[in-house]
């Protein structure tokens, strides 16, 4: 009895990472929109794993934040792992994620900051107090871009500086401002506008350097507001480059995609081989090119390959678009085919999807480089015919294995063991 009541104890301590005791409130789909959603307080939610060593870890400053924001902020956390609804709702997908619940509760804004007490009580102050602003009608008229009220704006300080871009893969465009700067209350509405524009290509931030003065001398700003590029990769002071770009939202834009292209490598050709490739190809990107190639026997390893060669070839002059590229066997994907109406009229075929608009257009011409390039640039400039998504719904996706590169063989043929088949002469006609 002794070992069932610590294994008890053990159990039930695994499977909650904040006690009920503290300022960090315990949420579940049976409390979460009576408290979050219909709550007038602003919210700061984590949603979490208890094998998450990263949740584990985040845990002193997460209850010191609470602490901290006691009577000001509510904090949260969701156990994402036990209430996979929730998770699922809010597109949680990695440990720890957390969202800020501010003004509006339907869109609740990703928390990119240090993962330190400091860095969530300074975040959930500034959702409080824009919040402020919008019920006496003011907007957001203070002189910093990361004022402006843009979810898309990221708060840049001297303590999250280096893990959110210098530590990071992403293109960053960095704004160092004063608050007092005319110019830099010029140029917020545009950095904002810009930065939602970009949301998903290029990150941009923006630092007070009247306040985070390491970073503002480490990068030699002496007027403002002055504007910093970073490419992906290795980042240093070094490595950045000056913003020599106008000061509209549209100059900021085509600079910042300008870039993007230097720097993105043609898009890999995926086989789509399970819900998460589909998801990751097709659901997070603007628009994804579905291609369905012939059976391997029909079309063996070599004429795959060049199938294959052809659309990464393609994939590159269209690289800047950031679409997702799949393939897959004939007949392997039925749902997704028939969504598409794909099947039933010859492969190879293609069809363009836009998953968030559910509709998707079929390439009618020849499957070749130019006839796919002709069907893909109308597409880029929004010609082309389209019809809504087959049943309106994300098609099923059937697991299976990838293509091993290799030819397709027959499967071999049964021998007919005839030595337990009694033939009786008498029986023949």
């Amino acid at each position: 009895m002794l070992n069932v009541l610590v294994l008890t104890l053990l159990v039930g301590s695994s499977l909650a990472l904040y006690t009920s005791r503290g300022n960090v409130i315990e949420l579940t789909p049976a409390n979460f929109d009576n408290l979050v959603i219909k709550g007038d307080e602003v919210w700061i939610v984590e949603f979490f794993a208890p094998w998450c060593g990263h949740c584990q870890n985040l845990v002193p400053d997460y209850t010191k934040a609470a602490n901290a924001l006691k009577g000001v902020v509510k904090v949260g956390a969701v156990n994402a792992d036990e209430n996979k609804e929730l998770g699922g709702r809010y597109g949680v997908r990695s440990f720890p994620t957390i969202k800020i619940f501010g003004g509006n509760k339907n869109k609740p804004e990703d928390y990119q900051g240090a993962r330190t007490a400091e860095g969530i009580v300074n975040a959930a102050l500034s959702a409080v107090k824009a919040k402020v602003k919008n019920s006496l009608g003011l907007g957001s008229s203070s002189g910093s871009s990361s004022d402006k009220g843009s979810d898309d704006v990221i708060e840049l300080t001297d303590s999250n500086f280096d893990k959110l871009v210098l530590q990071s893969d992403d293109l960053w465009l960095v704004e160092f401002f004063a608050p007092w700067c005319g110019h830099c209350k010029n140029l917020a509405p545009h950095w904002a506008k810009a930065a939602a524009e970009l949301k998903g290509k290029v990150k941009l931030g923006a630092l007070d350097a009247t306040v985070n003065t390491v970073k503002s001398s480490q990068y030699g700003i002496q007027g403002y507001p002055t504007i910093k590029f970073f490419a992906p990769g290795s980042k240093s002071s070094s490595s950045a480059e000056d913003y020599d770009g106008g000061r509209t939202s549209s100059d900021i834009v085509n600079w910042a995609l300008e870039k993007l292209v230097e720097s993105v490598p043609a898009p890999e050709i995926v086989q789509v081989v399970s819900s998460d490739i589909f998801q990751e190809q097709c659901e997070q990107k603007p628009l994804c090119v579905i291609t369905v190639l012939p059976h391997i026997l029909d079309c063996q390893a070599e004429c795959r390959n060049n199938y294959i060669k052809m659309l990464t070839k393609l994939g590159d002059k269209f690289k800047n678009k950031m679409w997702g590229w799949i393939w897959s066997e004939a007949g392997v994907q039925p749902e997704m085919e028939n969504a598409v109406d794909i099947g039933g009229f010859g492969y190879p075929a293609m069809a363009v999807i836009n998953v968030k608009k559910m509709k998707y257009s079929i390439l009618r011409g020849s499957f070749s480089e130019s006839g796919i390039y002709e069907f893909l640039r109308d597409l880029s400039y929004g010609k082309g015919n389209t019809a809504p998504v087959k049943g309106q719904a994300i098609p099923n996706i059937v697991t299976t294995e990838s293509w091993d590169g290799k030819d397709g063989e027959l499967p071999p043929e049964e021998d007919i063991d005839l030595s337990d088949v009694d033939l009786d002469d008498k029986d023949e006609l």
